[in-house]
């Protein structure tokens, strides 16, 4: 049985990215949607359900760890062209508001960091509830979604169609569902 009352699970937790998902939509050729994900990051939260403004979120991300379902597209992803990953093998997360809208609905506003530029990122998110697993681990759930213009980051290659507009758009959907465990 899952518990929805944030004041019953105030404290300390680690992202359990194996359980977690970081994930994004882009439209690719004007008329269609590729999706794609990270499989590698780590990440804490302190959560505060007496007072959920004073609840904080740091999630490091994995650039080589992206995952489109096309090896090429990923290897263009990592290049230059795009997130550069040699050079900036990280993008960052970490939250500097946060406020309780009611119900089980929250927001968590911090610095975006891609390819080394800061920009605040607002995250809507539904807490899905607290639970003890069978392994007797204390479980948190978080479901997030953002928008993003990945041109405000740096992220700026495109191509032109030869039916007008861009093989790639600026806006990104950006999706999270976050599994945390509770820190011993």
């Amino acid at each position: 049985m899952t518990n929805t009352d944030l004041t019953a699970v105030t404290g300390d937790y680690t992202i359990d990215a194996s359980h977690s998902t970081i994930g994004f939509t882009v439209r690719h050729a004007m008329v269609t949607n590729v999706k794609g994900k990270f499989d590698e990051f780590s990440g804490s939260l302190h959560l505060d359900g007496g007072d959920p403004s004073a609840s904080t979120a740091s999630i490091d991300v994995k650039m080589d760890s992206i995952d489109t379902g096309s090896a090429d597209r990923d290897g263009h992803l990592k290049s230059a062209d795009f997130f550069k990953i040699e050079e900036f093998p990280t993008m960052t997360f970490r939250s500097t508001k946060a406020e309780a809208l009611g119900d089980e609905d929250y927001r968590i506003t911090g610095d975006l960091t891609i390819l080394g530029t800061t920009k605040s990122l607002t995250i809507d998110l539904e807490f899905n509830g607290a639970a003890k697993d069978p392994f007797g681990n204390e479980r948190v759930g978080f479901e997030g979604k953002a928008e993003i213009k990945r041109s405000e980051w740096g992220l700026t290659w495109n191509a032109a169609l030869e039916t007008g507009g861009v093989l790639i758009s600026d806006k990104i959907k950006l999706s999270f569902d976050i599994s945390a465990i509770k820190n011993a």
